[in-house]
């Protein structure tokens, strides 16, 4: 009898040492939400969306500001008609460069220009609806990121109450074994007095091997709630953690929630639809007009990076694309098509949010009735057991009842707990849903 104790007692061994050579850290929730906002992966992508949106937007600063070049080039050349300009550009034409032989059949000539070019648009109706709509973009990617963090913090909360849950299931189930090692050695001290038969010992033996089980399996669970955790904050260090608080009911101050107009994901959709009517509207512009001026200085000389004759120029040009094989028209219908999607989708989202909206208030309401019934139910289980142990000690009560009060007890325990979560969820999603821009 003693070996077969033995026997049961090296998996909790075991994995007890296990969970000793793991480092082990308490952390509290405030700063396990402070971690994942500072090195959370998703975050930080996030972030450097919105920084392409808003590079995208500054690109649209060409609609305003001039385009400046500068270059330098260098030729040598025989060519008749080259040959004449270059020696004009230089401003080295004399009276002997008008013999036609010497214009026929000139010397080779070497030109070196220095060239500084400025082109500067001064009405470009398409480009300043596009630079409308980039910046819709860029203010709806910097919503999306905030809306992103609100789930970060939801997620984040979820898997510290499962840590929580976790470590409150490794409590029960401990407690429990222990109980059923006390009822085994009690059942072989009555066996061995012959009040037991040996299957009865049997039965406490199977329920003490059932509970080393589900503690072995509720360990594992601690681990995979660190792990998560851990991943959330941006960081790989095996340890389990220990949370500083324990698991324990969250009041519900919200009375009539109701969905915000003003919520980050809705806002953004919003500007993206805006930033859709505007891309149309940039669309049908592209059919006028654009005017822009341009200009240059250029430095001439038969030598490199000297300039001993310059010229400019300057002018404004008024363009306007007549057809262009109606790859306009269909861009138009494009942007028209992609604009009423967007209407339609932002409108799908908002009553998509309410119905979830909805669900996730009946939702608590369920879960906060389940919470009182789990806790009355707990109640009853645990006074059963209290009167059930009294008269096992005294040959009052079969073992088989006894097993049960106690499955059903840490049965209950372990339900009222996981009551406790889906409350505490429920609340926190509901919150998640009303959230507002701050």
């Amino acid at each position: 009898m003693k070996k077969q104790q033995l026997i049961f007692l090296i998996p909790v061994m075991f994995f007890s040492w296990m969970l000793s050579a793991q480092e082990s850290m308490s952390i509290g929730k405030e700063e396990v939400l402070e971690r994942v906002q500072e090195n959370n992966s998703q975050l930080k992508i996030s972030q450097q969306e919105f920084l392409a949106a808003r590079a995208q937007y500054r690109q649209t600063n060409a609609v305003f500001l001039p385009n400046i070049s500068v270059s330098h080039t260098g030729m040598t050349t025989n060519n008749p008609l080259m040959a004449f300009g270059s020696k004009l550009n230089q401003e080295i034409v004399t009276q002997a460069d008008f013999d036609p032989a010497r214009l026929n059949d000139p010397d080779r000539i070497d030109n070196f220009a220095t060239k500084v070019e400025v082109q500067q648009p001064l009405v470009n109706l398409d480009g300043f609806w596009e630079r409308g709509a980039a910046k819709n973009k860029m203010q709806a990617t910097e919503l999306q990121g905030v809306r992103t963090g609100d789930h970060m913090k939801l997620e984040t909360e979820k898997a510290y109450m499962q840590l929580q849950l976790a470590h409150k299931a490794v409590t029960v189930l401990e407690q429990a074994l222990e109980t059923a090692q006390a009822n085994l050695r009690l059942a072989e001290n009555n066996f061995k007095q012959g009040y037991l038969q040996r299957s009865d010992v049997l039965a406490v033996e199977v329920r003490v091997t059932e509970v080393n089980n589900q503690l072995q399996y509720a360990r594992s669970n601690v681990e995979n709630a660190s792990d998560y955790l851990m991943f959330l904050m941006g960081d790989s260090i095996d340890v389990v953690l220990l949370p500083a608080d324990s698991l324990s009911v969250q009041m519900n101050v919200m009375t009539s929630p109701a969905l915000p107009g003003d919520r980050a994901d809705i806002k953004a959709m919003e500007l993206a639809t805006d930033a859709r009517k505007k891309m149309y509207t940039a669309s049908k512009m592209s059919f006028l007009p654009r005017l822009n001026a341009f200009g240059s200085y250029e430095l001439y000389d038969d030598e490199i990076f000297q300039g001993d004759a310059n010229g400019y120029m300057a002018g404004v040009a008024l363009t306007w694309d007549i057809f262009d094989g109606s790859k306009r028209i269909g861009k138009a219908q494009q942007s028209k098509a992609e604009f009423k999607q967007a209407e339609l989708e932002l409108e799908q989202h908002v009553q998509q949010s309410q119905l979830e909206l909805n669900r996730a208030t009946r939702a608590l309401q369920d879960a906060e009735n389940k919470l009182h019934l789990t806790q009355l139910a707990l109640e009853q289980s645990k006074e059963a057991l209290r009167i059930r142990n009294n008269r096992y000690e005294q040959g009052l009560e079969k073992t088989t009842d006894l097993l049960g009060a106690e499955t059903q007890f840490s049965e209950k325990q372990l339900e009222y707990y996981q009551t406790v979560y889906e409350y505490n969820y429920a609340v926190a999603y509901l919150e998640f849903l009303t959230e507002s821009i701050e």
